[in-house]
């Protein structure tokens, strides 16, 4: 008599196949956005004297009063203080984050303008998402076209007829920005460019503010693959990707194509492919061990 076997561990088998097969592969963390990350900062030469505390107080209550409204609004100013101790500050958020991610942007200022300039009687930190400024009553003022920063891309592509698309995002972002009343994305022809006011810029001086700025890109990054120019008063940002401008979150900003990213880290998309192979093999061997048993069942039956 031929041996006979129960179908079960077939069955069990292909369904095993079936769903390690069938099953997507994916990274078990995300890479966090970066609109945290630090551009520049601004500090004051002068320290405030403050012997009895006055200036402490008025700039920690400024502090509290810009993170409070941050889960509110993306652009908020206001004074604290009384007399020689008046300070007033603002906080602006990009436009494209959420108001979680704005509070979560917002919330490093302050912790970074002590850190990074101390008791200053001004200071200004620029995070990608967001920045802060304060200032004391009486603070030298400057223009609002006046260039706080600029950072231009490594790689240059002269020659190629980046320059003529990316001029002409520029001018789609100068109307763009004014029509949109101070913040304003697009792409062309894999160019994409961002510009935003402050918020408290009306839109025709945002208008010149943005013209400013783009000139200043002109100027002052050439042919770079990617650049960003902090005025006062507004900033702007371009980058150029050959292969097409990629799809993106809300909450994260371009990296710019120059850039690179490392760590020492594990692949986690490798450990997850190592444990389900792992796990594959021992499921494997079970289901020929069912397999065998049934076999040696039906002989022992026959």
């Amino acid at each position: 008599m031929g041996f006979g076997f129960s179908s079960k561990p077939f069955v069990l088998f292909l369904s095993f196949l079936l769903l390690f097969t069938n099953l997507e592969l994916s990274p078990l963390v995300e890479s966090a956005s970066d609109y945290t990350t630090l551009v520049y900062k601004g500090c004051a030469k002068q320290a405030f004297t403050d012997p009895a505390g006055m200036y402490s107080q008025a700039l920690s209550a400024l502090f509290q009063t810009l993170l409070s409204q941050s889960m509110k609004v993306k652009f908020y100013k206001t004074t604290t203080g009384t007399g020689q101790t008046t300070i007033t500050g603002l906080f602006q958020c990009r436009g494209d984050l959420s108001n979680s991610d704005c509070y979560n942007c917002a919330s490093q200022l302050p912790t970074l303008a002590n850190k990074l300039c101390g008791k200053t009687i001004a200071a200004r930190i620029q995070l990608y998402g967001c920045y802060m400024l304060y200032e004391v009553a009486g603070f030298a003022q400057i223009s609002g076209m006046e260039m706080l920063f600029k950072t231009c891309g490594a790689t240059n592509v002269a020659g190629s007829g980046f320059e003529e698309r990316r001029d002409t995002a520029f001018s789609v972002l100068e109307n763009g920005v004014v029509s949109s009343h101070g913040y304003y994305t697009t792409n062309y022809q894999s160019v994409y460019v961002l510009g935003q006011c402050e918020g408290d810029v009306g839109d025709s001086d945002c208008g010149e503010c943005i013209k400013t700025a783009v000139q200043k890109a002109q100027v002052e990054c050439g042919s770079a693959i990617s650049g960003q120019i902090y005025l006062h008063k507004c900033f702007i940002s371009y980058s150029y990707y050959p292969n097409g401008v990629p799809r993106r979150s809300s909450s994260s900003s371009y990296s710019h194509p120059s850039s690179s990213s490392s760590g020492t880290g594990q692949n986690p998309g490798k450990t997850v492919a190592i444990i389900l192979g792992g796990a594959a093999g021992v499921g494997f061997l079970v289901i020929l061990l069912m397999f065998a048993r049934g076999v040696m069942k039906k002989r022992d039956d026959s």
